[in-house]
């Protein structure tokens, strides 16, 4: 039996269809329900962590027509973006480039992906324009304010990961721990939200393909493309959407041992055309391979263990304030890389990344997380390492799979 996007869209149409996110299949799966064509029509997955390859495209009102002739730099909220390519000549606006991994030169810890986080929530923020003959013009702007504001994605979703642990005595700063990682062998950091990954569950991309649609972010939009660095066995995406349609709640800023990054949420409809997409929907954690690496160098792998790590983990950690000697500084608070942890101490949840770094930095115990543990081989011998930090959220992951199956089932979303 094989079955057409049309006809799964007419049944959608006509609610008849069935549509289960990844996380649902996989619990029949593991209470040894059996699964056919017959029973399932569109599978939702998705995946939320650090995407450092985000680019955000807006125009920007800035000063009256005729103020100047053409910008030379712009800052938005002290972070460099790029005027043009179209110079706007006496227009009195900017089209800007804006990088999610650029920082600030005015506000410390604070980079692109905290900037577009604010644009979200309706916050003003001040843009700087310095002509080509260096007069400055300031004044401060909404996302409403922009004609366009639209998100780039030029690496999103990543299939595969690399995950990182540091056999040296020293720290080592990298874009892949929290604050430099600690060694040796006593801190481990990875990425990417295992078994409910859209591209694991579409390896040959006979779905996620040019053109087809996904939510980013909460808002559709759609595949451009496979992004920068894509190849056939590790891909990811280029993708675009209107940023005026996100949810802030799935986008933000990130902070790392080099300074801040940004993170993203990706969801996809996996319509189950066939039953070679069905069994490539089956896969769960402990069958995807995960390369452990050394922090100082991403490509040779020291081991390679699975994303069981996620199995059983807890998502969000537990507080005890009656643990908490309210120290100066709270660690908690210094090193958390989302700004969702408070000396009072509380996690502001709306924030809260599950990152789990507060567990590790307390020395009070008061936030509390299980994230697991690895364990790997380096000279023949067993090395077992704590997670210490995760730049991947499969909450978020989950809640997006699911926003998009309602608006599938209620027919805002069409395949």
């Amino acid at each position: 039996m094989a079955k057409t996007i049309e006809e799964i869209q007419k049944k959608l149409d006509s609610n008849e269809a069935i549509v289960m996110t990844k996380e649902e299949l996989k619990m029949k799966l593991k209470n040894d329900e059996e699964v056919s064509i017959e029973d399932v029509d569109v599978i939702t997955c998705a995946t939320s962590g650090v995407m450092s390859g985000t680019t955000a495209l807006f125009h920007i009102p800035v000063a009256e027509p005729g103020s100047f002739t053409k910008a030379r730099e712009v800052y938005i909220n002290g972070i460099p973006a790029y005027p043009g390519p179209c110079p706007n000549e006496l227009l009195g606006s900017v089209d800007v480039i804006l990088y999610g991994t650029n920082h600030s030169t005015t506000i410390d810890e604070y980079g692109g992906g905290f900037l577009l986080k604010d644009l979200l929530m309706k916050k003003e923020v001040e843009v700087k324009v310095i002509d080509m003959e260096g007069n400055e013009f300031i004044t401060n702007v909404t996302l409403d304010d922009m004609q366009t504001a639209r998100i780039i994605g030029t690496r999103m979703a990543f299939k595969n990961y690399n995950s990182f642990t540091n056999p040296d005595t020293s720290a080592q700063k990298s874009i892949f721990n929290v604050s430099p990682m600690e060694g040796p062998y006593n801190s481990y950091s990875f990425s990417g939200c295992g078994d409910i990954n859209p591209l694991q569950n579409d390896p040959q991309q006979d779905i996620i393909k040019q053109g087809y649609k996904v939510l980013l972010n909460g808002a559709e939009g759609i595949i451009i493309d496979n992004g920068t660095r894509s190849t056939p066995e590790k891909p990811n995406l280029l993708l675009t959407a209107d940023m005026k349609e996100m949810n802030p709640y799935y986008m933000g800023g990130f902070k790392t041992g080099l300074g801040p990054e940004v993170f993203n949420t990706v969801a996809v409809a996996i319509p189950v055309l066939n039953e070679e997409i069905l069994d490539h929907l089956r896969i769960i954690n402990r069958e995807i391979e995960l390369p452990v690496c050394d922090i100082h160098g991403r490509h040779l792998p020291i081991d390679i263990i699975d994303y069981s790590i996620w199995d059983d983990a807890q998502l969000r950690p537990i507080l005890h304030p009656d643990q908490c000697f309210h120290c100066i500084p709270c660690l908690c608070e210094l090193y958390c890389p989302v700004n969702a942890f408070h000396k009072k101490p509380e996690i502001d949840n709306d924030l809260c990344y599950g990152c789990g770094y507060c567990s590790v930095v307390c020395p009070r115990g008061v936030p509390e997380i299980d994230m697991k543990q690895i364990a790997i081989t380096v000279d023949d011998k067993e090395k077992t390492i704590p997670v210490t930090c995760r730049q991947s959220d499969k909450k978020r992951a989950l809640q997006m799979a699911e926003e998009l199956k309602d608006a599938i089932l209620n027919g805002t979303y069409k395949l």
